[in-house]
């Protein structure tokens, strides 16, 4: 037997409350109960939300980061719900990439991050990408160049810069990805950073930045742009 919304109290039904109020009126558990339909014997869904979203530690995001078997793990989410809720998130980060792409100038690199970041957040490895820019610094697209931790043995330039030659585009932003919470550069990622920018000036594609985005979101510290600590050859 499964708990439904009308086993619920008249105030604590969600799906009435998004008609009549909107979604900005419903909290995140109210509306993750509204993608898991149902609860179990026993568990009302509201229940059921509280209880999942408190298992990623009460952080929206981190459940939105979650695998399909981190979810299944979850009593009583199953294949289904656990394959709803993971395509829901995917959605909504399809969405927020477009909305970004959509961006007149990436000309900062708080911009840059919160790009990137809508891209590496389900990511549980390093991986390397090469952000391609128009001459007004609108994104063309971004493009993988790596998995694995970055290292100047599997960062080519031909890579680098064969999608950008392709593109036609005359600068380029390094991004990659610090799962583990600190962007701090190690010394692989300075000397690919050299590597990769003294071989764009020979080809005449400027490298503007390289930024690491941290795994961990919030504070001053969820990225680190190596333009703004001076440190871009």
């Amino acid at each position: 037997m499964t708990s439904t919304f009308s086993d619920s109290h008249v105030p604590e039904r969600p799906r009435e409350r998004l008609q009549e109020l909107g979604a900005d009126a419903l909290s995140d558990r109210e509306l993750i109960a509204i993608l898991l339909r149902t609860g179990i014997k026993g568990k009302p869904v509201l229940q059921m939300a509280g209880e999942l979203l408190a298992a990623f530690n009460g952080s929206l995001l981190e459940l939105s980061a979650a695998s399909i078997e981190e979810l299944r793990r979850f009593p009583g989410l199953g294949k289904t719900k656990s394959l709803e809720l993971f395509a829901s998130f995917a959605l909504a980060r399809r969405l927020a990439r477009k909305r970004l792409e959509s961006r007149p100038h990436m000309n900062n690199p708080q911009l840059i991050a919160d790009f990137m970041r809508e891209i590496f957040v389900s990511e549980r490895q390093e991986e390397f990408h090469v952000l391609l820019l128009d001459p007004h610094l609108r994104v063309i697209r971004e493009e993988l160049i790596t998995l694995g931790l970055v290292d100047r043995s599997l960062v080519h330039a031909r890579e680098v810069f064969r999608c950008a030659i392709k593109e036609a585009c005359t600068s380029i932003v390094l991004c990659h990805n610090h799962p583990s919470g600190d962007p701090m550069p190690s010394p692989q990622d300075i000397e690919v950073t050299k590597k990769l920018t003294e071989a764009g000036a020979i080809i005449g594609i400027s490298v503007l930045d390289h930024i690491i985005v941290s795994g961990k979101v919030g504070g001053s510290h969820d990225y680190f742009s190596f333009r703004e600590q001076s440190l871009m050859p």
